[in-house]
């Protein structure tokens, strides 16, 4: 499974939501949570629920849940029927490991528990992320650093520096448990320069992914987080060049006047796993 781009569609508009598995993305969230206003929660349950009940796409199917506290439950409740047609949920404004439980163990009073992509959007939730990652059913860590500045405080930038510390901790905790981590969006869905450079600075601090507010926004983050034929060709040939050190009995050996050792022989085999899942692979 790759997660390369997380696609957010608005859950009370039935057009948007049967026009989102189209968009490229990896995963499409069907948003109850912010996209929704108070008013119109329960017409978005049914619409979500009518919608999850005819499809058949080819992406990761998820729903976002409201806090379960806050009409979480309620969620759970309609979407009942079709928790099985359902891929995974999002859970909003996790603050630790047990929101991640309890939303699993809500699952499983429908007979269904699906895996939890767990959104950190409060300091006491970054704080958390590795407890939260440990969690049976967390199967993705994702910053939400709107949410985040305005629980700090903090000003947020072009260049992102004041989130640094957040995404460095989030894409630490989530590989120390081997979940994935995916960024935070870059709201502004016109600006694809902009989205470009903040998708390139996601991937050189190790997140799998990113969110997406707009179709727009899937091909330049799916690109981004795709690579290349001349790094598969390098990954290639750094593995072929492995087997024959192995059998010649070398635990080092050279590609292309770099010498290569075991973090970089694991680096090209994460390198073409993560080609093969995005349909790179000739």
């Amino acid at each position: 499974m790759v997660r390369r781009t997380v696609l957010f569609s608005p859950g009370d508009q039935s057009d948007l939501l049967r026009k989102a598995p189209d968009s490229g993305a990896d995963v499409v969230v069907f948003d109850l949570e912010d996209a929704v206003a108070p008013s119109a929660k329960s017409t978005a349950r049914d619409c979500v629920a009518e919608v999850v009940s005819s499809l058949d796409p080819d992406c990761e199917l998820c729903v976002r849940l409201n806090p379960l506290d806050a009409g979480g439950r309620d969620d759970l409740d309609r979407l009942s029927s079709v928790l099985s047609e359902i891929d995974s949920v999002m859970l909003p404004k996790v603050a630790g490991r047990q929101d991640v439980e309890a939303v699993a163990e809500a699952m499983a009073d429908h007979a269904e528990v699906v895996p939890v992509l767990a959104l950190l959007e409060t300091a006491a939730g970054v704080l958390a992320a590795q407890e939260v990652a440990a969690a049976a059913a967390t199967d993705a860590l994702l910053l939400g650093a709107e949410d985040l500045s305005a629980d700090v405080g903090l000003n947020r930038s072009a260049e992102g520096t004041e989130i640094l510390y957040a995404r460095e901790h989030v894409v630490l905790a989530a590989s120390s448990q081997e979940v994935d981590a995916v960024d935070t969006l870059y709201t502004d869905f016109e600006d694809t320069e902009g989205l470009a450079a903040d998708t390139e600075r996601a991937i050189d601090l190790g997140f799998d992914g990113k969110m997406a507010i707009h179709p727009a926004q899937v091909s330049v983050i799916n690109k981004a987080f795709t690579p290349n034929q001349e790094r598969i060709e390098w990954a290639r040939e750094v593995l072929k060049k492995k087997e024959e050190a192995e059998a010649a009995g070398r635990g080092v050996f050279a590609v292309d006047g770099e010498m290569i050792d075991a973090p970089l022989v694991a680096q090209a085999e994460d390198l073409i796993k993560r080609a093969d899942a995005a349909g790179a692979l000739e």
